[in-house]
């Protein structure tokens, strides 16, 4: 046995430990004595009977497993028409589907961007977007978290330097729940001629006339040089994909891309599911109205005991800042017990010092669950 090694694996893990950092596996059960606010499933469609049952009829018809990666046998009849699907719901012409939102970022930010080139990017931004970013070669500068001045400043100090230059964002940031001013910056792209990457994981579903995301609630979906969308969260299915509006970098990314070219393709499962959740969402404007009033009363109520939301956010993501990870931890489980079911967020996940609640709302909660979760929270 190597013992430098094993070592090094446990000194590693015992440190984790020892700060409250420790990252474990639970297993999740289907008992209905918690009420689940920890999930992304914003519109519940996961749980939808409709939607279950295309995805056992996509079953019945193409099987369990696409059985092979998409370049050789894994790209099925279904998967095309989900892209055509896709195509029509964002008015593009060009759609690459992706087995998970982690490996579509890593492919776009690890291999567009090159050396030479600059990344500018939210401080904020998700984990998969960063180490795509890092892998690329390109220069990777971090703005303010939503500080769109001092992304101006940075593009007016670094745009002549390089060939080409990358600004990266959520639409809807995962751990805060808070939105860009994404008007605002796709008045600056017109200015600087970046290329646009939005990641619109959170929002789809939750903002949007027919639901796919922040781009088109401000009416700018075209702006964006690629968008990256899950179907793991609103859509309430598993996958991912990139909006293109030039066929040059789906066919890059398609030849380039090992994310996309070396695995098993998307089950026809959870295609066949993405397919009628779509419908679905595209047809639930009220649910949509509906959750996000539920989001803003739940944030003037959670301000009489945390006085930190801004009335008029209505994102399904309330972040709960407690500071201590050893006390977000027991919040977490002292509202569990009282049947609430939140994440308990720490570091490296966010910044240090920021530990926190993150509570998830859905379509499906009743109105008054603001009140509920701040009387479970003030005597927690």
């Amino acid at each position: 046995m190597n013992k430098d090694f094993y070592h090094r694996i446990i000194n590693a893990v015992e440190e984790r430990r020892s700060n409250d950092l420790l990252r474990s596996l639970r297993i999740r059960t289907n008992s209905n004595n918690l009420l689940d606010l920890a999930n992304n499933d914003y519109l519940r469609l996961s749980q939808n009977q409709t939607v279950k049952e295309a995805s056992m009829n996509a079953i019945e018809e193409y099987g369990c497993s696409s059985s092979a990666s998409p370049l050789v046998t894994g790209y099925g009849e279904i998967h095309d028409k989900l892209s055509t699907l896709l195509c029509k719901w964002y008015n593009a012409k060009h759609c690459l589907l992706w087995n998970t939102g982690y490996s579509a970022n890593q492919a776009v930010l690890g291999l567009l961007p090159k050396k030479g080139d600059l990344i500018l990017a939210d401080r904020l931004i998700h984990n998969s977007m960063i180490t795509g970013a890092m892998k690329s070669g390109a220069k990777l500068k971090r703005y303010d978290h939503l500080d769109i001045a001092h992304l101006e400043k940075l593009l007016k100090e670094n745009r002549s330097q390089y060939s080409s230059v990358f600004v990266v964002t959520e639409s809807l940031f995962s751990m805060d729940g808070d939105i860009p001013d994404l008007t605002a910056m796709a008045k600056l792209k017109k200015q600087h001629s970046f290329i646009w990457i939005v990641d619109e994981a959170h929002a789809i579903g939750w903002y949007g006339d027919s639901g796919s995301g922040l781009l088109e609630e401000n009416d700018i979906t075209h702006s964006a040089d690629i968008i990256v969308g899950t179907m793991g969260k609103g859509i309430g299915s598993m996958g991912a994909y990139t909006i293109l509006n030039n066929i040059s970098i789906k066919e890059y990314l398609i030849n380039f891309a090992g994310e996309f070219i070396y695995s098993t393709y998307l089950t026809p499962g959870s295609i066949g599911a993405s397919l009628k959740a779509i419908e679905i969402i595209q047809d639930s404007k009220v649910e949509r109205f509906e959750g996000r009033k539920v989001s803003l009363s739940t944030r003037m109520c959670l301000n009489k005991i945390n006085n930190n939301y801004p009335t008029y956010d209505d994102s399904p993501i309330i972040p709960f800042i407690i500071g201590s990870s050893e006390e977000t931890i027991s919040t977490a489980q002292r509202l569990k017990e009282k049947g609430y079911s939140v994440g308990a967020i720490r570091p490296p996940t966010v910044p240090i010092g920021t530990a926190r609640l993150r509570i998830s709302l859905n379509t499906k909660l009743s109105k008054d669950i603001g009140d509920k979760l701040t009387k479970a929270l003030a005597v927690s």
